[in-house]
């Protein structure tokens, strides 16, 4: 298939960036001071990144080339050990250990606003209507501002924003218009600007944790869920969901968090070297989620017998502009929102 080419391709390059890296023993701890390079075999700081999926993802290559880079740039004095899988915990887990410095480094994504109001406000669907407007917006001084009042209020440092791709709703049943949205029994994850919502089109949305979805739709305790491609894809959802709907209702992130009480111990040469890695693993990432995202389509309609509706999104889009001033009010980041809507010339 050609998403194992392109995944093949993907790691055989992150193989060759981490010859040359320390090779070292797990010594399991956290993050200590030392002013120059390690010249042992083993690290002076061992950082524990965490995330929720598998080793095949994406987002484990982005990790797995943030880990090379960090041993490469610091001649093997930092090393930096993947935790896949929710090893350690899921999103809300691993935000509450970054908080409390338990936590080294993780990949979360929208349970983050549940941390923060701030970043609540890129989590009402529809905020965006394509990439470009998200784009603009995150990578931008607005972008940098909720950064910053993230670190302030929650002790959490965003190292990179990472590109996920458009969410889509996966369902049993085609999805054309937002009526078909009335009753619909569907996964959110905690997120209360996407429950608010879900809700007003009409939708049973429940929460749950990301590996019980998959057993979730097999059992048909739910009927459909949302995600970016890559994340049904890696999370074979295909199997249990046959219909993919073109909804685009969120331009996806996920951040590469750290905890700042680690961040801050590290000694400035090791601080360089840690935002360089994931700066480059952040454009590593978004450079290869286009091809990833169309090597998934390709392979799920060809071969896995899905289908593709293309939703008419205009009773969504309606909906939702309707609910998220009123959002944006109830958390206190009216005047956030209003600034991105006026970037966005609404």
């Amino acid at each position: 298939m050609r998403l194992m080419k392109t995944v093949a391709v993907v790691a055989l390059a992150l193989i060759l960036t981490a010859c040359g890296g320390a090779s070292t023993t797990n010594t399991g701890t956290g993050a200590t001071g030392t002013e120059s390079i390690n010249n042992s075999s083993s690290p002076s700081v061992v950082l524990k990144l965490g995330h929720i999926q598998n080793e095949s993802d994406l987002w484990h290559l982005g990790a797995q080339k943030f880990a090379d880079r960090v041993s490469e740039l610091s001649g093997g004095d930092i090393k930096v050990e993947i935790y896949p899988n929710s090893t350690l915990g899921g999103d809300r887990d691993m935000a509450e250990g970054l908080q409390a410095g338990t936590v080294d480094i993780s990949l979360i994504a929208g349970v983050l606003s549940n941390f923060d109001e701030s970043i609540s406000i890129l989590e009402i669907p529809y905020l965006f209507r394509n990439s470009e407007e998200f784009e603009k917006i995150i990578y931008g001084d607005i972008g940098d501002e909720i950064s910053q009042h993230v670190l302030d209020t929650t002790g959490i440092r965003i190292l990179g924003w990472w590109e996920r791709g458009p969410r889509k709703i996966t369902s049993n049943k085609p999805i054309y218009t937002v009526e078909d949205m009335k009753g619909l029994k569907i996964r959110i994850p905690e997120i209360s600007a996407m429950q608010r919502v879900f809700e007003a089109w009409g939708a049973a949305a429940t929460t749950m944790s990301w590996s019980e979805v998959y057993p979730g739709l097999q059992q048909k305790v739910i009927e459909a869920q949302e995600n970016p491609i890559p994340f049904f894809y890696s999370g074979s959802i295909y199997e249990v969901n046959k219909y993919i709907n073109n909804t685009d209702h969120k331009f996806e992130y996920v951040t590469m968090a750290m905890s700042d009480a680690v961040y801050q111990k590290l000694t400035d040469k090791q601080k360089e070297w840690v935002d360089q890695a994931a700066e480059e693993a952040t454009e590593f990432e978004n450079s290869a989620v286009a091809d990833v995202v169309q090597d998934a389509l390709e392979d799920m309609t060809e071969n896995q017998g899905v289908t593709v509706v293309d939703t008419d999104t205009s009773g969504f889009i309606e909906i939702a502009d309707k609910v998220a001033p009123d959002y944006a009010e109830s958390i206190g980041q009216k005047e956030l929102y209003d600034r991105i809507e006026a970037a966005l010339g609404r």
